[in-house]
């Protein structure tokens, strides 16, 4: 994924893929299973109880994305060369010894990493020697993969393969955590059926659209490409306005570009918006335009600013976050 495919977190995937030279829904994160709208996603892997090689009773084999790679059944040492699945682990009370800046840039993260080294962009094989992992984490087709297994066993991970509740259960069985796993889903759970009727009333019939603009125009992000399109429209099953649904949502493509002149058929009566951090454009140049300001939703005081450092991130410790600021914001709707 590049950047030009959008997403910060394509930026950060393109770019640890050069580092190691060495280092990316159906992540449709809804409830219950996978979006409809999503891309079906390939059998997801499962860790069994399957005894190492060799005798050796402290590894298991885990059913990768890149294969059966034999682990630890109780890895102590784990390197996250992913950014966007560091919440996963810190979800079950895994904390990596290694992570990338990106993942330490996250506010959702403070005080959650303390202690973890941090690896730049542009690690290399080397620095991830030092940390003496015994698993390392990193995604399918990231450049320098054998080069890593060296070191330790990598699993690789698709990026958005597979909703999040099944990503954490899946880390859950790697990390022997499954308990905590499902502890997270069940509780989550719990807040989202508490949360969904008074939202679902307090929205009523309004669209909700999620809008960054960027150098040419606006991105519109749908249901798993985070910034609470999981929540908003997974998780809550509020609706987008009829051109964004189409275009975005039910193509299965979980976003769009689009220009300022179909700015109006895009934006719904509450937006969600930040500024895209994939370029060094002026958002003002969206924000203060004759266009923007004519919105029924900034008219109206239902616009809603995003983290653009925080809420790219759907793992579920950024959930968790954006949750509280996603209810709090849509229950205060005019």
């Amino acid at each position: 994924m590049q950047t030009k495919k959008i997403h910060v977190l394509i930026a950060i995937i393109a770019a640890f893929a050069l580092l190691l030279s060495a280092c990316g829904n159906n992540a449709a994160n809804n409830n219950s299973g996978a979006n409809a709208s999503s891309p079906a996603p390939s059998a997801a892997p499962s860790a069994s109880s399957d005894a190492g090689t060799a005798g050796d009773a402290e590894t298991v084999t885990y059913h990768a994305d890149n294969g059966d790679v034999q682990v630890p059944k109780n890895p102590q040492r784990i390197v996250d060369l992913t950014a966007f699945y560091t919440g996963f682990f810190l979800a079950i009370g895994v904390k990596p010894v290694g992570v990338l800046q990106n993942a330490m840039d996250n506010p959702y993260f403070e005080g959650k990493l303390d202690g973890v080294q941090t690896l730049s962009d542009d690690a290399t094989p080397e620095h991830v020697l030092a940390l003496k992992p015994d698993l390392i984490i990193a995604y399918t087709g990231t450049e320098g993969l054998d080069k890593l297994a060296e070191i330790a066993p990598v699993v690789a991970v698709e990026y958005g393969k597979r909703p999040y509740r099944d990503q954490l259960l899946e880390f859950g069985k790697l990390t022997n955590k499954e308990a905590e796993a499902k502890a997270w889903v069940a509780q989550w759970d719990q807040k989202i059926n508490d949360l969904k009727p008074k939202v679902q009333a307090a929205v009523g019939d309004k669209t909700v659209s999620i809008l960054n603009p960027y150098a040419k125009g606006l991105y519109a992000f749908g249901t798993f490409y985070g910034r609470g399109g999981e929540i908003i429209y997974g998780e809550f099953g509020l609706k987008a306005p009829a051109e964004f649904q189409k275009e975005v949502i039910d193509s299965g493509t979980g976003w769009a570009t689009i220009s300022m002149e179909k700015l109006p058929q895009f934006a719904g009566d509450i937006v969600f918006t930040c500024p895209w951090s994939g370029d060094t454009s002026d958002p003002k140049v969206v924000y203060d335009s004759a266009i923007w300001k004519s919105l029924p939703a900034v008219k109206a005081g239902n616009v809603f600013q995003l983290n653009p450092k925080a809420d790219t991130y759907n793992d579920p410790v950024s959930l968790e976050s954006q949750l509280d600021f996603i209810a709090n914001s849509l229950l205060s709707v005019k």
